[in-house]
Order: C-alpha cells, then structure tokens, then sequence
C-alpha cells in the first residue's frame, strides 16, 4: 500500500484535496461543502495562535504535499513538513519553489482534467521546509517545536504507539499537539494488534480516543476536542467523505 502514495493518482487525488478550488473538488450545487479546504481547517479550527511565542516552530508530521504546512507558516516562524512519499516531498518543495504545480486528476475513467495548485500569495513560503522522514523515528535533528501536526496520519502507520511515543521529545513545553484522524484501522497499513481503536480488549471495546488518552496524558493535558469533517474527491461521480476527530493536547 506505501506505493499507492507515489503513484500518479494519489498525487492527483492529494493535490485536489490539498490545493481544489471548491468547484473542481465539489461541482455539484449540493454536497457537503462544509468538509472542504480540509489541510487548512486542521490549522484555522484547531490552532490557538494566541498562546504561540513569536518565534514559534512548527512541525507537520505526515505533511503529504504540503497545504497545511503553508497554513501554518501563517502562525509560525519556521515551519518543517515531513513525509515518507517522496514524490509528495518533491512536489511539495516544488509548490515552496514555485508557489505554483501544473498536475491532472481524474475525471473518469482515464479521462483527466488539467489543474493549477497554488499557494496563497499571502503565505511567506520561505518559512517551510520539507524532507522525506518516518513518523515512527523522527530525525533527531529537527529539534523541537511549539506546534505538532499529525493531519490522518496515525491510522496509516503501522505501529501508531511508536510515533505517539516520539511525541514528547519533539514538544517544546507548552506546544500545542494537533491530531486528526476519522480511525480508519486496516490491516494493509497496521497490525491489528496494533490498532489504537476499533476492536475488542477481550470482550471490551477499544476506543481509539481512550488509547490516545492513556498514551499521551502523562505528558500532554488535552484542551480541545471536535469533529472535523473532510471531502477527497477519486473521480467526479465518486468521493469519500469522514469525519475525523480532532484532538488538541498541551505540553505539560
């Protein structure tokens, strides 16, 4: 499954989803647009930039191609996005290049559309930097940060508790931690022994908030908690709309 992420169609369905217009992600006059712009959201509905210092460090973990990143350089002085796809990381640095990345994504079938990603003028891209990495062994060079960002990524890891548990090292005290992730479990990306939710302890639910909870309270308070829902376009008569649950932690 880790191919599907350098394939020409994740790069197709992951720019749309990062960088769409609202009418080429959504072109129908119903629908839940309400779950559009979903990289920018996880920033503008969960960040409190409020309590940043003025030379914040910020970190999006699994970063994909980067539109959250960009948000983020909104807030934050320097701002670092890390993937395991490389491709994503090459387009990613691209649209830091650039501002801009012709790509197509699919129509129908093998019919492709042509479209535009575009960083807004207003973000000052020479704030981000991106570079291939794991989530489950982050490079110790990258220091630390007072916001973390892991946007849908942990269902995607096979071993989820490893990444949680890197957390702390990589959190300033005070840093704001921002997790999303509808807890889709599959066992093509983790174990099921190591599904954070979605199954039995015996003959007790496992619940992946309460996993997240138990993993990370000893070094983070949580402060906010919310639904936030998201729309990934495949072709123009086919989407996978979820509702990721949004949790916000502390750095004690």
């Amino acid at each position: 499954m880790t191919d599907f992420y350098e394939s020409d169609r994740a790069l197709g369905e992951y720019l749309l989803f990062h960088y769409g217009r609202p009418g080429e992600v959504l072109p129908h006059a119903f629908g839940p647009a309400e779950a559009l712009n979903f990289p920018v959201r996880c920033v503008t509905e969960c960040l409190r930039p409020e309590a940043l210092p003025t030379d914040a460090r910020a970190l999006d973990l699994g970063c994909a191609v980067g539109r959250s990143s960009f948000e983020l350089a909104r807030w934050a002085r320097e701002v670092v996005g890390v993937d395991a796809s490389k491709r994503f990381i090459d387009v990613a640095d691209t649209l830091r290049r650039d501002g801009r990345y012709a790509y197509e994504y699919i129509e129908e079938g093998n019919l492709r559309r042509p479209a535009l990603a575009e960083v807004p003028a207003t973000v000052d891209r020479a704030r981000v930097r991106f570079q291939p990495g794991d989530a489950l062994s982050p490079d110790p060079a990258l220091g630390t940060f007072d916001v973390i960002l892991l946007a849908n990524l942990l269902d995607r890891l096979p071993d989820p508790r490893r990444c949680l548990a890197q957390l702390p090292a990589l959190a300033r005290a005070g840093a704001q931690l921002i997790l999303t992730s509808p807890y889709t479990w599959m066992e093509e990306y983790t174990p099921r022994e190591l599904w954070l939710g979605g199954c039995l302890d015996g003959t007790t639910p496992r619940r992946s908030f309460d996993s997240l909870g138990k993993l990370l309270r000893p070094e983070f308070e949580l402060v906010a908690r919310r639904d936030l829902p998201l729309l990934i376009r495949e072709h123009a008569r086919k989407y996978q709309w979820s509702v990721a649950e949004a949790t916000v932690w502390r750095r004690r």
